[in-house]
């Protein structure tokens, strides 16, 4: 016999998961960049790479921390700083329906990865796949 959801949680969880609404897509203005989730590094910071090319050490603002969840291979939208090109603030994360759309209007590059790699994993090994490596054949040492 399936159980009942009773409680307060349970019934939000419920009206939560029947009146999702759809999001106006953002999409970004000259002073913000796209960029994904790298790594965390604890106190709000995260490393983001932008889709600039630069990576960044970026802050979660303040409307967003404890509200939005953000993890490691997340798509966001970063806020630049005019005196600092290495650091951002992000200011929005996108659902990975949201990332669809941006990647099918030509918004985001074809080269990012899904949740599962991060675009630093790729590279490295993309660049251990480039490397050349010689064999020095003697048929002396075979024998």
């Amino acid at each position: 016999m399936k159980s009942k959801p009773k409680g307060r949680n349970n019934k939000k969880k419920l009206i939560a998961l029947h009146n999702k609404e759809k999001k106006e897509l953002i999409f970004k203005d000259n002073c913000q960049e796209y960029g994904q989730v790298i790594k965390m590094l604890g106190n709000g910071r995260c490393d983001t790479y932008c889709f600039d090319g630069i990576r960044r050490l970026c802050h979660i603002r303040g409307k967003m921390r404890k509200k939005v969840w953000i993890n490691t291979g997340d798509i966001v939208l970063v806020a630049l700083r005019d005196f600092q090109n290495n650091k951002g603030d992000i200011i929005h994360k996108y659902s990975p329906d949201e990332s669809r759309k941006l990647r099918a209007f030509g918004e985001l590059p074809l080269t990012f990865l899904s949740d599962d790699k991060t675009i630093l994993e790729k590279k490295i090994f993309s660049e251990f796949m480039d490397q050349k490596f010689e064999f020095e054949s003697n048929s002396a040492e075979i024998e």
